[in-house]
């Protein structure tokens, strides 16, 4: 039969030294660029991590959905009467922090309570001072708007001693109830979700081929750890380049992200396809130097703000306008849920644990609104708080 004739050693000699050519070949093709490492994803073609990509993918799908159900409390203490809350505001100029407290204001009028916003106008005298006079009024409960506790840690000190709880939004960087400081819970969704979905955004939309721009904020810790998260979820991904890491302060923002936009245009080009930034202002004070440069509205490079999802950040995205997207709070529903951890706290009871679900709103979802509020939250706590 012809497969048991044996070769004569001259093609055995051609044969292994064909074989030998192969495996030179097979080796050199593993090294170059383009090849795979044993996991079957390849580094250059159409995507640059395939498995990493359909799992962004599927997250980033359920996060877009505008659909959801309640997946918070049902069950609850009804409405104790007759309460006040103080809402002590970090500042009233800050998109997220006003809408928390307008959230709580309607939920208020809901279960029929007292509602005063005092504000501390931006500045850690301004806070000191809105948080003394909140804990002189002798409030039912106050609410830390958005601003660390320890930084005025005599006045949370002096409403722990009066039994004065304390609910935070945003005051610290994990929900749910805190010992020190002393907070009954803390309203707020999970850094490291909002963080790991806007990573996810761009390995999704890039098919896993991006050169990325960061931005943080490394002053202030809580950005520093978001920012730390993101880049640790979009390392995940071999195509995805980061190019910059860029540390603009925030309250330098106006003035320093112009200039710095403009260098990184310079610097990288075409390359830089993709921007992820601690918060959506960043991409405010982009837009000037973007228009100099002569990039389109649309992108690239396509921006995604991983946090807050201010109305300013809707209308870009809603007409285009240098922002792709963003990772927003569902600040009026953060409101309700703020006055029903008070209803709880006076009635004996502990914390929900509820923890709202990061969302991503883009162009393509926002229906035109200019913020995320998801449904089914009103007529949960209505009924909770009914009996």
């Amino acid at each position: 039969m012809h497969g048991t004739r044996k070769a004569t050693p001259g093609a055995r000699q051609v044969r292994l030294a064909s074989c030998a050519l192969l495996a030179a070949a097979i080796a050199l093709a593993g090294c170059e660029r383009g090849s795979t490492d044993g996991t079957g994803e390849s580094t250059t073609g159409p995507n640059g991590c395939p498995a990493v990509h359909t799992r962004a993918q599927a997250a980033v799908d359920r996060a877009e959905r505008t659909d959801v159900p309640w997946d918070g409390p049902t069950t609850g203490p009804p409405a104790v009467p007759r309460k006040t809350i103080v809402f002590v505001a970090q500042t009233m100029t800050n998109p997220g922090v006003a809408g928390a407290a307008n959230g709580v204001r309607e939920a208020a009028r809901v279960i029929g309570w007292n509602v005063r916003v005092i504000d501390g106008q931006g500045t850690p005298t301004g806070i000191r001072a809105a948080m003394s006079e909140a804990v002189t009024l002798k409030p039912s409960g106050i609410v830390i708007g958005g601003f660390d506790p320890g930084s005025t840690a005599p006045q949370t000190a002096r409403a722990d001693a009066e039994h004065i709880p304390l609910v935070g939004w945003h005051a610290l960087a994990a929900p749910g109830p805190s010992r020190r400081p002393e907070l009954f819970t803390n309203v707020t969704t999970r850094v490291e979700d909002v963080a790991g979905i806007s990573a996810q955004w761009v390995i999704a939309e890039s098919r896993g081929r991006a050169g990325v721009v960061l931005i943080t904020d490394a002053s202030i810790p809580f950005a520093k750890d978001k920012s730390d998260l993101i880049r640790k979820k979009l390392a995940t991904c071999r195509g995805v380049k980061l190019l910059a890491y860029e540390n603009i302060p925030i309250p330098d923002a106006s003035s320093r992200t112009p200039r710095e936009i403009s260098s990184l245009l310079s610097r990288f080009g075409n390359e830089w396809t993709h921007s992820v930034a601690i918060n959506d202002l960043y991409f405010a004070d982009a837009a000037p130097a973007f228009r100099a440069a002569g990039r389109k509205g649309a992108g690239p490079p396509f921006n995604i703000g991983a946090g807050d999802g201010d109305p300013s950040a809707f209308q870009r995205i809603n007409s285009g306008q240098y922002q792709a997207a963003t990772v927003p709070e569902p600040l009026s529903l953060q409101g309700w849920q703020i006055i029903d951890e008070f209803n709880r706290a006076f009635s004996g009871r502990p914390a929900s644990g509820y923890v709202a679900s990061v969302h991503i709103t883009t162009a393509g979802n926002s229906g035109g609104a200019t913020s995320w509020d998801p449904s089914g939250y009103r007529e949960a706590y209505r009924k909770i708080w009914g009996g």
